[in-house]
């Protein structure tokens, strides 16, 4: 009540005293105010406050917002109210109001200007950067679920205001859909380890409440097989269309469960991007010179001493393994070790709806900041549009595999099979295959023992096409022979 009845100059003088930006409308200065007293409020903070409310109210006859002379302050108040940058303009938040360990808060001191011995400096939590997000900007860094007693089920309260900025940016954004923003202020949670970025994880019995509604937090991935736990999505909670844009104070409160292992809470404003931004993006920065391909393609076709088959040429098909189509888009990561593409498009399409960022290839992961377009593929499917798969040679030149050539073949030659024959319906099997479609001793088939019930799932979930051939089994048909023979 003291910090509400305070003018300006009041709320400047405060906030100057522990170091803090005074610039910024009332409204902002207030809510800065405010969480100084729920986060940061120590005994010199308090006694600084009371101080400012006696001498407004005795000298209320007076001309109101004299400054007053400003105090010293000691080590220990600069050290205290540390860990706020001053070169921020983002609304401050805070969480919890009890147990606030303040040396764990030690940093910097005004300005910068010291910084106190390393070993008070607690490291941060920090959480990865997702490609279908863009931060704009941090409201309340993670920040620890501090139990507050016993019990199972605990609720950890968070205040805030949005700047006239940030509701403008809010305001003016794009719908993605009817109700739904692209800059939004997102809850993020995740466990409390500083040792690397953290990926979002939700605590058990999760609950959030936003003001006086509690909001949609994403549910369970149902299980197609027995015995196998439904999976949950954690990702950022939305919580845009239940705030006030407006100068008003917005209340987060998070319901967790306190079952032993300790989490963190962040709250940021993000503009959410759609798989076809990030694929402009893509085709903006990410494509790979042919000619740097092509230069990759001899390299992995280099004799290799320690390999006992002497491989003259790679085959890789020009059909999608993720949806059994032809290439549009060729991509693959650039720490993937083989050649073989997928179609960008699907793929983003794909971990827009369900993010996992796994190679479709090799199952390694294949984030999106370590995604390249393939120009020389990119060329030879606008030059061979009469092939499903070509093979690349060791010079780095190509050919189309068709199946006239492929009936060609002798059976007697030793064939690198990099690919079952089921891949397009052009690849014939050689003689001496049995029902199950075991290869005779002269052929090297490196792609029996590729499937995985992993893989089994990802199938499983996917759609099939209304070809009437038989489709092409997910990724066994390149991943296990393209390494090997890399």
């Amino acid at each position: 009540n003291m910090v509400m009845s305070f003018r300006v100059s009041d709320l400047q003088m405060l906030l100057g005293f522990v170091g803090r930006s005074k610039s910024g409308l009332k409204h902002e200065l207030v809510t800065r105010a405010l969480q100084l007293v729920q986060f940061d409020c120590s005994p010199e903070v308090f006694k600084k406050i009371k101080e400012l409310y006696e001498t407004r109210y005795a000298k209320k006859s007076s001309e109101a917002g004299q400054p007053q002379p400003q105090q010293h302050r000691s080590p220990e108040a600069l050290s205290i109210h540390s860990s706020y940058d001053r070169g921020s303009t983002v609304a401050r938040t805070s969480i919890s109001t009890t147990n606030i360990d303040y040396p764990a808060l030690y940093g910097k001191y005004l300005n910068g200007l010291g910084r106190l011995p390393p070993k008070v400096v607690k490291p941060e939590v920090r959480l990865v950067k997702l490609p279908f997000y863009t931060t704009l900007d941090e409201l309340l860094k993670p920040t620890e679920l501090v139990p507050q007693n016993n019990e199972k089920l605990q609720e950890s309260p968070c205040i805030f205001a949005l700047t006239p900025r940030q509701v403008e940016l809010i305001r003016n954004s794009r719908e993605l859909q009817p109700g739904v923003k692209s800059v939004q202020v997102v809850l993020r949670i995740c466990y409390t380890d500083t040792s690397s970025p953290q990926e979002d994880q939700y605590p058990p019995n999760i609950a959030v409440k936003v003001n006086h509604s509690y909001c949609s937090v994403p549910g369970y991935y149902p299980s197609n097989k027995p015995g196998v736990e439904p999976k949950r999505p954690c990702r950022p909670i939305n919580l845009t269309h239940l705030m006030y844009l407006s100068a008003a104070t917005n209340r987060i409160t998070v319901t967790w469960g306190n079952y032993g292992k300790s989490y963190s809470v962040g709250l940021y404003l993000v503009r959410q991007m759609t798989s076809a931004e990030l694929l402009q993006r893509l085709k903006t920065i990410g494509i790979k010179h042919p000619e740097l391909c092509k230069a990759l393609v001899k390299e992995k076709l280099r004799l290799d001493p320690d390999s006992e088959i002497a491989t003259t040429g790679v085959r890789v098909s020009l059909i999608c393994p993720l949806v059994k189509m032809r290439l549009s888009v060729p991509c693959r990561a650039e720490t993937c070790a083989h050649l073989q593409c997928f179609d960008a498009v699907f793929y983003l399409q794909m971990n827009e709806k369900k993010p996992t960022w796994m190679c479709p290839v090799c199952d390694k992961p294949a984030p999106y900041d370590q995604l390249i377009i393939d120009g020389l593929l990119s060329k030879i499917l606008t030059e061979c549009e009469d092939a499903d798969e070509i093979e690349y040679l060791v010079d780095g030149s190509w050919c189309p595999i068709r199946a006239e050539k492929e009936r060609s073949c002798s059976p007697q030659c030793p064939i690198l099979v990099l690919g079952s024959s089921d891949v397009n319906g052009l690849l014939p099997t050689p003689n001496g295959n049995g029902e199950n479609g075991k290869a005779t001793a002269d052929v090297v088939d490196l792609t029996l023992d590729s499937s995985s019930s992993e893989e089994e799932e990802e199938e499983d979930e996917e759609e099939d096409d209304d070809d009437d051939g038989p489709q092409p089994k997910r990724r066994c048909s390149y991943e296990k022979g393209l390494v090997s023979a890399c």
